[in-house]
C-alpha cells in the first residue's frame, strides 16, 4: 500500500522484513518497524482526539501547540483550530534517531491516510 500527496508520502508493506513502513515529507523519508509505525499511530490520532476537544474553544488567531511523548517518540501539533503542522523526534532506542515534520495542510492529509491505514 503506498498513498502519497503533496509534502506527504505514507507506505506499508507487510512482506518485508524489519522496517515494513515509510513516511516522509518534503525533501525526507524514514523507514518505521511494524511496531515503531503503531505507536507513532497511536500518538497522531491521540494529538488529533486533543485538538478536537478544545478547537472549537479558540479564537481564530490563536495558535496552540501540544506535545506528546511516550516510549521513543516525542510529537508536537502546533496550529490554529482549524489548520495545524506536525512534528517529530525519534529517539530509537539508543540505534537510531530521526526528525521530521509536516506542514499544513500535508500535515492534515498525511494524519487522515495515517488514519485509514489498514495493517493493525
Amino acid at each position: 500500500m503506498k498513498r502519497e500527496g503533496t509534502g506527504w508520502r505514507l507506505a506499508f508493506d507487510r512482506s518485508r522484513e524489519g522496517h515494513q513502513a515509510l513516511i516522509g515529507g518534503e525533501g525526507w523519508a524514514l523507514e518505521l518497524s511494524h511496531s515503531e509505525l503503531q505507536l507513532f499511530r497511536e500518538l497522531c490520532l491521540r494529538l488529533l482526539e486533543q485538538h478536537a476537544a478544545i478547537a472549537d474553544q479558540l479564537m481564530a488567531e490563536e495558535v496552540i501547540e501540544i506535545t506528546l511523548e511516550q516510549d521513543f517518540w516525542w510529537l508536537e501539533l502546533c496550529g490554529d483550530r482549524e489548520q495545524w503542522d506536525l512534528r517529530f523526534v525519534l529517539t530509537g532506542l539508543g540505534i537510531r534517531g530521526a526528525e521530521g515534520s509536516w506542514r499544513k495542510p500535508a500535515s492534515s492529509a498525511f494524519v487522515l491516510a495515517l488514519a485509514q491505514l489498514e495493517c493493525f
